[in-house]
């Protein structure tokens, strides 16, 4: 299994520290939410605030997108080249599209579907996708319960990648901990996001470890 920090769970007083801690710490990805107030009902963090994540980190960015106005979110972290830059299929007309604009920056695109949203929606697009992330909360803040509804659905998700001959990897976010990772495994996820499990931790190793199933 694959770890990804959120960052939404660190102390943004110290946020240099957090990151070179977590990193430190042998994460796979250091997973940054970017919210805009509108899409979620919470705002977080800009290009500015994650060009300066990018210096300090020393494992690839993996960025999630919950806005309005996909494109223009796009564009302006573009240039950060972040491992993968994922978007909310339910705020996008035209999705195929900016998935071609992701991968002409060179950067790995990534479809997110909210808890409520099927897979099925996006099979015809997974043949383009380097990542499909399935969240096990409702986006917006850090902290909520696990939706165990989400293992069927990766499980499906799963069925449908090797259906279209996909490379798409398998990402959840939300919840995740020590009680419910082998089961996440087993339902064949490959990327786990971890914010608050890894942030409250007396030990970001020992709980990214716990996480290695």
């Amino acid at each position: 299994m694959l770890v990804a920090p959120s960052i939404l769970s660190a102390n943004f007083g110290k946020l240099d520290s957090e990151i070179k801690a977590i990193c430190d710490a042998e994460c796979d990805f250091v997973h940054i939410d970017v919210m805009d107030g509108h899409f979620v009902p919470n705002l977080t963090i800009g290009p500015v605030v994650v060009d300066a994540v990018k210096k300090v980190a020393t494992k690839p960015l993996d960025i999630h997108l919950m806005v309005e106005n996909n494109t223009f979110f796009v564009e302006l972290f573009s240039h950060i080249k972040p491992k993968f830059l994922s978007f909310h299929i339910e705020e996008e007309k035209h999705p195929h599209r900016l998935i071609q604009k992701i991968k002409s920056y060179g950067i790995g695109a990534g479809i997110v579907l909210n808890p409520h949203t099927k897979v099925d929606e996006i099979e015809y697009l997974l043949e383009d996708l380097d990542l499909v992330l399935l969240m096990s909360v409702n986006p917006g803040f850090g902290g909520q319960s696990f939706i165990s509804s989400v293992l069927e659905k990766s499980q499906k998700l799963k069925e449908l990648i090797v259906k279209r001959n996909s490379k798409a990897l398998i990402e959840v976010d939300g919840g995740v901990n020590d009680k419910n990772i082998k089961a996440l495994k087993n339902a064949g996820v490959d990327i786990v996001v971890a914010g608050n499990y890894v942030f409250s931790a007396n030990s970001y190793k020992d709980a990214i470890n716990s996480l290695r199933v």
